[in-house]
């Protein structure tokens, strides 16, 4: 019963696309190619969509994902068990979000990625670089912040996997990780959105999870 209560439990409020809209019927249609089983393709570019759009999509949705599985772990992840954030012993992550904070600080892993996850939140809820409503133009600056969300929310997984995996185990949920976190690689591989340097911290692991579906 406790497991069944921490996987329900999100680290922040989920992020709704409303229903009824174009986005939500990619969203739909997102659901429903995955469904299918092949990865490569869910991650294309539906034909005649904007890529732009489906970028933003399913970045809320990565977000939504990452949410949850960050959720059943927060009782393992404290300021004790993980006092710098870190991706195992070569990579170590500081805040800074260019705003708020503008010289990088060193802080614990709970504490940054509660940071990352509202200065995530915040840009979701950006109607002018999320626009929600059909015909509003995405700003020009769109793809470069979507790249800056993806390449941060990128370490939450690695955190998990290199800190936090035993756990994960513990309340078998490594099926449903490895499952969002392959989606997650296939799709910024699909569209290049973050630098390769920035995915070493996890390259085995994405060499383990793309090479069966070359």
């Amino acid at each position: 019963f406790s497991i069944l209560f921490i996987s329900n439990k999100t680290f922040k409020p989920k992020k709704n696309i409303p229903e009824g809209s174009h986005q939500y019927e990619l969203l739909k249609h997102a659901e429903a190619t995955l469904g299918s089983g092949n990865l490569r393709m869910a991650v294309m570019l539906p034909e005649g969509e904007d890529l732009n759009e489906w970028v933003a999509v399913n970045t809320v949705d990565f977000f939504n994902q990452i949410n949850m599985l960050y959720g059943t772990i927060t009782d393992f992840c404290t300021e004790e068990s993980c006092p710098v954030m870190s991706a195992g012993p070569k990579y170590e992550y500081h805040w800074a979000d260019g705003t708020n904070i503008k010289k990088p600080i060193k802080c614990s892993a709970p504490k940054y990625i509660d940071y990352l996850m509202t200065w995530v939140q915040d840009q979701l809820d950006d109607e002018t670089l999320f626009p929600s409503k059909i015909g509003v133009p995405f700003k020009r600056n769109f793809m470069s912040v979507a790249k800056t969300i993806l390449k941060r929310l990128f370490r939450v997984y690695a955190h998990i996997y290199h800190q936090h995996f035993d756990s994960v185990m513990q309340l078998q949920e490594e099926a449903h990780l490895n499952t969002s976190f392959k989606h997650f690689i296939f799709f910024v591989q699909e569209f290049n959105l973050i630098d390769r340097k920035e995915l070493v911290p996890l390259q085995e692991l994405i060499e383990k999870l793309t090479t069966k579906d070359r």
